[in-house]
This record gives structure tokens, C-alpha cells and sequence, in this order.
């Protein structure tokens, strides 16, 4: 593998424009000091290199990965894409130089320090994706299902094929707060799209009474004497909590019961 050169590659962001970024670093024979995303651009003494994405030559990178490592390592990149990782991109560029040395064994090289950092942040973006697969908490707006997440990690794109396959015939948006970005699901068809600022619509009478259904049948199911807060926060992060509606707002039920949201004894 070439040396570190003095200089940073600047992309937009997708993950074609990373594999522009891995085709520009072969063919120029050189590993840039880093790779940067304009909007998350920082200030550098090295020389900055812009790369367009090109998805001819992104097709190329991806293709090559699949053939010459395997289609196991071309998911195992892409999902280590979609971590929080931070300097992910520069990892990612080693992984791959390392792959096209090694072949299909560099996934289970756990000792090399890039396979490991790579290996342990697609875990932590799994066991988050599988976790809001059950946190994941609608409103109903109109007959459409609006939630908000707030994750770690970019898990919109590997967990809408969960609630593709539970909704397939629905309407439903999830809004990720922390990566400002928006899915868009329609009878089957969905698309994830940049958001700033979306603020979903204020809930009705019904979404208001059925949040304080949920509420009440959260409580009412708890047993006292059992109660163990560091267990249930254990499987239930309270990270999450602010966007689980019966984790919110833990002491809303007597404002539910003074509208008549709930019957009393419920």
C-alpha cells in the first residue's frame, strides 16, 4: 500500500462519492491524509483534492470489491458507511487496500487494527438498527404513520426493509432527527431524502387518546414489587426514551385523564 500523501480528498457525501474517492486513490497511487465531505468540511494545511462522483467508475470500485474480495466485504463497506465511526472514509480506503492484497480472509483479520475499529462500528450500527426495530414508536396523522428516531448511527437505509415488510400496502414517514434526514415510504416504494427542521403535525383528539391508551397499559401491566430501573435500561437505552410514547412524558397521564383522554381506573 502507497504511503500517506500530503493531501485530502473532498466528496459530497454519498457512498457513490466514496467509491470515486477509492477509484481516484488507485489510479492515482496515492492514500490521501484524509477523506472529508464538503458539508462536514474541516480546516487542513494539506492540499485538498475535490472528487466528483462519477458512477461509472463508483460501479467499477463496487464490482471489483465483490469479485475480488467478496460480496460479503462490498455489504461489510457499505454498512461500515453508514456507522458514526468517526474518519470512517479513511478506514474504509484501508479496508479495501487490504482486501484486494488479501482477498475474502482480510474479514476475518481481527487482529489488523482497520479490520477491528471497521468490525466492532457495523456491530454497533447492527445491534442499534435491531434495537429501534422494536423502539420505533408511530403516530397517526390523517392515515399516515409518523415516528422520529434519534440515532447514533444512519440505520434508515437497512432498517426500512423492516417496516417495508410490515406496511407494505401503508403510507409512513420516519424522521431521523440527528442525521436531518427523511424516509418517505408508499405502498412499497420509499426514498430517503435530506430534511431540515421537519416538525410533524400536531396530534388530534384520537392519536392523543391512543398515546394515552398505550400509556395506561404501559403502567398498568408493571408489576411494583419488580420494578428494576438499571434492567429495563439495560434493554431499553433511555437515550431512546424521548421518542417512545410510553417512556415520554412519564407523569402526562393526569393531564389525559383531566380532558377525558382516558376513562378514570384505567
Amino acid at each position: 500500500m502507497p504511503d500517506r500523501s500530503d493531501v485530502v480528498y473532498s466528496y459530497d457525501g454519498s457512498f457513490r462519492g466514496l467509491m470515486t474517492c477509492v477509484y481516484e486513490s488507485f489510479y492515482a497511487r496515492e492514500i490521501p491524509g484524509n477523506i472529508v465531505s464538503w458539508s462536514h468540511g474541516q480546516a487542513t494545511l494539506y492540499d485538498v483534492k475535490e472528487i466528483k462522483t462519477d458512477s461509472e467508475k463508483a460501479r467499477k470500485v463496487m464490482k471489483a470489491i465483490s469479485e475480488k474480495i467478496s460480496g460479503e466485504a462490498m455489504t461489510f463497506v457499505y454498512h461500515a458507511f453508514l456507522t458514526c465511526l468517526c474518519g470512517r472514509e479513511a478506514h474504509i480506503l484501508d479496508f479495501i487496500y487490504l482486501g484486494f492484497k488479501y482477498g475474502r480472509k482480510v474479514m476475518r483479520m481481527l487482529t489488523d487494527e482497520t479490520v477491528y475499529i471497521l468490525n466492532k462500528a457495523v456491530g454497533h450500527l447492527l445491534n442499534e438498527t435491531a434495537l429501534l426495530r422494536g423502539f420505533v414508536r408511530f403516530s397517526d396523522f390523517g392515515g399516515g404513520l409518523v415516528a422520529t428516531i434519534e440515532p447514533k448511527n444512519n440505520v434508515l437505509p437497512i432498517l426500512k426493509y423492516h417496516f417495508l415488510s410490515r406496511y407494505p400496502q401503508g403510507f409512513f414517514l420516519i424522521h431521523d432527527k440527528t442525521n436531518s434526514l427523511l424516509l418517505i415510504a408508499d405502498r412499497g416504494k420509499s426514498r430517503i431524502i435530506s430534511v431540515d427542521g421537519f416538525t410533524p403535525p400536531s396530534a388530534e383528539s384520537d392519536e392523543l387518546r391512543y398515546r394515552a391508551l398505550w400509556k395506561s397499559f404501559y403502567d398498568t401491566i408493571a408489576v411494583e414489587g419488580r420494578e428494576n430501573p438499571k434492567c429495563r435500561m439495560s434493554h431499553m437505552p433511555k437515550r431512546y426514551w424521548a421518542n417512545m410514547t410510553e417512556m415520554s412524558d412519564r407523569q402526562g397521564r393526569g393531564l389525559f385523564l383531566e380532558r377525558g383522554l382516558i376513562p378514570e381506573g384505567k
